[in-house]
């Protein structure tokens, strides 16, 4: 474990020699990161698909294509982002440069997710190394294959001291987390959010902590439910379910349910055919332990569709239960399989209530023709993001913030986020020598004269509020 150790005061010494913060170089590592998305590309297929199936559409479309999109802005607009921010002045400081300058915040340390293992460690990976940080990379062990492939590359591509990787399972993680950085960059469950949490208190190290929960989906009786019921089979059924933005359970009215399981089911076979197990465009899960703790959830609830399982392939049929008990264990816990429970509300008032009763999810799905019915939900709920009409959409624009709020999560990254989320805000006030005059009325000895003329000048530049 002194290994660890020495790497992390390597990066240290790296980042304090200032090798990260030239915008030239930022750039430099970032055409580096897609030369090597590029050229290994095979490579990292193979990767998935021996992690969890994933066949080259997926890998393109769920893993490179985000990692891609965000490089080329990064690099687009670094000199941009990284400008000094000039902003409005009091009175006080009218003839002053007033900015907010962003500086690295020193070595951060980066722990991915094992359900998309390339982009959950690339992305926030792309905004630390444009903000100007030195970063040590955790991928996760249990997609152990992408993580062995990463731990190889990235040192082939990138600087070797500022951005090493470090692989292992939970005494490496263990380890790295009592070391002090200046940044913790955590994706996965709620329950290690808290241990990456509390270790980085003994630090006062900020963090940022993107979860899960189980993310609702209101289906109104007044949409299209042949597309509802498509986009929400896609949504959840895609890499069979192990995604944290999944729609996770379905919130409609008892006399659509049927007509809602039938949709979907039929949209399950036109994804994957009669026997999913044999689609290659179906997914797997993880591991042994995954697969039981999935397949526990449908202890005692009821099956409409799909339930079949193959332990040895570690696969689970797409599989919808009905009538579910709010107090039942598949409710209890985010459920990152393929599982898809439906639970009977009367109307949009009894379903505001009761995404309202549980923790606040890191995305909330409205399926309606009703635009007020759309707006009333978002106004009167909280979640991380909101997609109407479709599923996980809001994760694809990076000019959208992307993060959960309260036990989903905090902060937020993509895009310009992960800029600012890497990145301290300075302010920044340069003033001259000169004016004395003019500033000396705010030292001692205080008389009304002085302060009538000091609050004065302290007011912002249009005038005060009250009327």
């Amino acid at each position: 474990m002194e290994q660890i150790e020495l790497v992390v005061a390597g990066a240290r010494a790296a980042y304090n020699l200032g090798k990260s913060r030239p915008l030239e170089f930022r750039v430099q590592q970032l055409k580096a990161l897609e030369r090597m998305l590029f050229e290994k590309k095979e490579e990292f297929s193979l990767a998935l698909k021996k992690d969890l199936h994933k066949n080259e559409f997926a890998v393109e479309i769920y893993e490179m294509s985000g990692i891609l999109n965000e490089i080329t802005l990064a690099v687009n607009k670094l000199p941009e982002w990284a400008a000094p921010e000039h902003v409005s002045k009091s009175m006080m400081t009218l003839m002053d440069s007033v900015y907010i300058h962003r500086e690295p915040l020193g070595v951060v340390l980066i722990i991915g997710a094992w359900n998309y293992p390339l982009a959950l460690i690339i992305q926030p990976l792309i905004g630390a190394i444009a903000a100007g940080n030195a970063a040590i990379v955790k991928p996760s062990e249990l997609s152990v294959n992408t993580a062995q492939l990463l731990g190889n590359l990235l040192p082939q591509y990138l600087d070797k001291e500022l951005y090493p990787v470090i692989n292992g399972a939970v005494e490496e993680t263990t380890e790295l987390l009592k070391q002090q950085f200046d940044h913790i960059f955590f994706t996965g469950s709620t329950a290690i959010g808290r241990v990456v949490m509390e270790a980085a208190a003994k630090h006062l190290t900020p963090v940022t902590l993107e979860l899960g929960g189980k993310s609702p989906c209101y289906v109104d009786g007044d949409c299209d439910l042949d597309v509802a019921c498509r986009r929400i089979a896609w949504g959840r059924y895609a890499n069979c379910g192990q995604t944290c933005i999944a729609p996770d359970y379905i919130l409609c009215d008892k006399s659509i349910q049927d007509e809602v399981v039938k949709k979907i089911s039929a949209a399950i076979t036109e994804f994957y055919g009669a026997d999913p197990q044999q689609s290659p465009d179906y997914g797997r899960i993880v591991n042994q332990r995954h697969f039981k703790r999935v397949m526990s959830l449908l202890e005692g609830v009821n099956v409409a569709y799909g339930g079949q399982s193959d332990e040895a392939e570690l696969y689970i049929a797409p599989t919808i239960v009905t009538d579910v008990d709010p107090d039942s264990r598949i409710m209890q816990e985010e459920i990152f399989g393929p599982l898809l429970p439906i639970v009977t509300a009367g109307s949009a008032d009894e379903a505001i209530g009761f995404i309202n009763k549980r923790d606040k999810p890191l995305a909330l799905y409205i399926f309606s023709h009703n635009k007020k019915l759309i707006k009333r939900m978002i106004a009167e709920t909280s979640s991380g993001g909101v997609t109407a009409n479709d599923c996980m959409i809001h994760y694809t624009v990076d000019t959208l913030p992307f993060g959960g709020v309260g036990k989903s999560g905090n902060g937020a990254y993509h895009g310009k986020f992960s800029f600012e989320t890497f990145s301290h805000r300075r302010a920044c006030v340069l003033k001259s020598l000169g004016m004395e005059k003019v500033n000396s009325i705010r030292y001692a000895p205080a008389t009304d004269s002085k302060q009538k003329w000091t609050l004065w000048l302290m007011r912002k530049r249009g005038g005060s509020a009250k009327k």
